[in-house]
């Protein structure tokens, strides 16, 4: 959720780290600041709210130095105002902090400072962490030193950058549990940490990945990495294969619709170099999968939230029909506190997103202390669920800025495809015929996906009729029932209008008691084998008065008659549907956002990355 930059080298500190928070403003945030060192004193510019106003307060009190270290925070502790905006400054004025993660402990560890003369300046749990820095270095300890004997006393996960001014050629930065990431990144002379990649992109592909219990000490020549109680660690500098022009919105009024109309190549990323189409195999070098594990497990969890999640629910259709492997799809933040029934014959599978996902992060290493085979979905190489797994699938689908996954939706839809295929080959599922056709339908997804996409201007105006309603029913079935989930959940995200989703075939069990005129039902009803089901649905909100925007297949002549409005896709092997079907509600939602005048790229509320339960 909340954004780091740090920034130690020949240059003015307080712009780069501005820039970098600027390309963390997806992650949302409520309040913003930066501190730096300055003529040996450190000085913090800091406010509540978006950070056009942190650049307000800086133009008129402007910082300089060669070091220094910034912030966007969601609150937790504490209201969203100034006096609780990071950075946080200890009581002696020479050390600051930034801080991701929540201080379980933190209203013990304040009565204790209290006790000693500490007077708190904000209702953070963040500024304990500062003053039990300033207490060890009291005792004539450096900040690294101090560092680690302060953090041995929190509990919680966290991602923790300092600087003092006492040491002002050093950042420190750790990480505890996984609060979201921290990332050192290389340059030429001049060194950088983030919470994320983007932030740092601009300046070096070069970077190091925390790990929970690390630490760093870092300099503008280099860092030194060490455990938290004190042994040196060799550090593995990757190249991160992102180019910084991805990750800027070009010529699209917000980074939603650029990376709505980034699935072509995204679809085509994902497919490129996994499958062998003369054979019909899947290549997925990372997953550590044999035909004697294949053959062994006798079943997989998918655990995943929000967006993921749905995905997850696609892949057990896939999975069960096609490797005939039994599939549960569990919600991460329900997974670890249920005493989940999983062994070393369950392979547990994480979807995210970013990887940072404290949730499903904790849900992996339940996982691993049962026995379980890990692997991970993850779009950001190098991030904590890569680095737990046992075999990971990257989604290849780049950076996404927006708030509301698109991109990273599509693409675990295609690995999980991809899986399915390879775990049926392995398991004998599907024959040599089969699987050459399955792999075969991947080599037209992209145009398939661009065809939705060129039909866009339809779908902007069917978004029309829903600017001014209150609420919303999706229905799908089968295989396009997560996709039914997923079109209330972009709904309701970005534009804020109340949407719920259902299996078409619940709809007569509660539901349609809602349906009137005021009540809009946007249904999947494509040429799959659930087709004749949902146009019954379709029939029995029609009939109690209801508007009904359907989602169709090409060429279908039933439909015309019976919904208000259609929403075309081509027609796509059933199996695929979910790739295409979800085209338009990412539309039909990004449209109605930006009608009602909705910050479509920063919702309220809502953060990329969620690194706190």
């Amino acid at each position: 959720m909340c954004g780091i930059v740090g920034y130690v080298g020949p240059r003015d500190a307080a712009p780069i780290i501005f820039g970098g928070l600027k390309r963390l403003e997806y992650r949302g945030y409520d309040s913003a600041g930066l501190a730096v060192v300055e003529d040996g004193k450190i000085q913090v510019r800091r406010d509540a709210g978006k950070l056009d106003r942190l650049a307000a307060l800086l133009e008129a009190q402007p910082v300089h130095g060669l070091i220094g270290i910034g912030h966007t925070r969601w609150a937790t502790h504490g209201e969203p105002t100034a006096r609780n905006a990071h950075p946080h400054v200890g009581a002696s004025g020479e050390v600051v902090i930034v801080h991701n993660g929540i201080v379980e402990n933190f209203l013990p560890l304040r009565e204790e400072l209290a006790a000693e003369g500490v007077t708190f300046g904000s209702d953070t749990d963040t500024e304990v962490i500062v003053h039990l820095v300033e207490r060890y270095m009291s005792l004539g300890q450096d900040l690294a030193t101090a560092a680690q004997h302060a953090l041995a006393m929190l509990k919680g996960a966290h991602g923790i950058v300092l600087m003092s001014s006492r040491e002002p050629d050093k950042i420190v930065a750790a990480r505890l549990g996984n609060a979201g990431g921290v990332v050192v990144g290389v340059g030429e002379g001049e060194m950088f940490v983030a919470s994320d990649i983007p932030a740092i992109l601009e300046h070096t592909r070069r970077v190091t990945f925390l790990e929970s219990g690390q630490m760093a000490v870092i300099r503008k020549d280099g860092f030194d990495l060490r455990s938290l109680d004190g042994k040196s660690l060799r550090a593995i500098v990757q190249t991160v294969p992102w180019d910084p022009v991805a990750a800027e919105k070009g010529e699209y009024k917000h980074f939603m619709l650029k990376e709505i109309h980034e699935q072509v190549r995204s679809t085509t990323d994902t497919i490129g170099g996994r499958v062998d189409f003369e054979t019909g195999r899947i290549l997925f070098s990372q997953l550590g999968l044999t035909a004697e594990m294949a053959k062994r497990v006798r079943r997989m969890v998918i655990t995943a939230c929000g967006t993921a999640g749905h995905a997850g629910m696609v892949g057990k259709v896939l999975i069960e029909r096609l490797a005939r492997l039994p599939v549960e799809v569990d919600i991460a933040s329900e997974f670890r506190y249920r005493d989940p029934l999983v062994d070393r014959d369950t392979i547990v599978l994480a979807i995210s997103q970013s990887g940072e996902t404290a949730d499903t992060l904790a849900a992996m290493e339940e996982a691993r202390k049962r026995g379980a085979t890990l692997w991970s979905i993850v779009n950001v190489v190098g991030s904590q669920a890569m680095r737990l797994a046992d075999g990971t699938i990257t989604m290849q689908a780049g950076p996404e800025i927006g708030v509301a996954s698109s991109k990273a939706f599509t693409a675990p839809l295609i690995d999980l495809y991809m899986l399915a295929i390879l775990l049926a080959d392995l398991r004998d599922t599907v024959d040599g015929t089969r699987r050459r056709q399955l792999t075969a339908d991947l080599r037209r997804l992209p145009d398939l996906v661009g065809q939705c996409l060129e039909r866009e201007k339809a779908v902007e105006e069917v978004a029309w009729s829903l600017k001014d309603v209150a609420h919303c029913l999706f229905l799908g079935r089968g295989i396009n029932m997560p996709i039914a989930y997923e079109g209330a959940l972009k709904l309701k995200e970005i534009s804020y209008i109340h949407a719920e989703a259902y299996p078409g075939g619940e709809m007569k069990h509660g539901p349609i008691a809602l349906v009137d005129k005021e009540m809009p039902v946007i249904a999947i009803a494509t040429r799959d084998p659930w087709y004749e089901k949902m146009i019954s649905q379709i029939e029995q909100t029609k009939a109690r008065g209801g508007i009904v925007i359907a989602v169709a297949t090409d060429g279908d002549d039933l439909l015309p008659p019976l919904a208000d409005h259609i929403l075309w896709v081509p027609p796509t092997p059933w199996l695929l549907s979910p790739v295409t079907t979800v085209i338009p509600l990412q539309l039909l939602a990004y449209h109605t956002a930006v009608l009602r005048g909705a910050d479509v790229d920063q919702p309220r509320n809502l953060a990329k990355s969620v690194t706190v339960e």
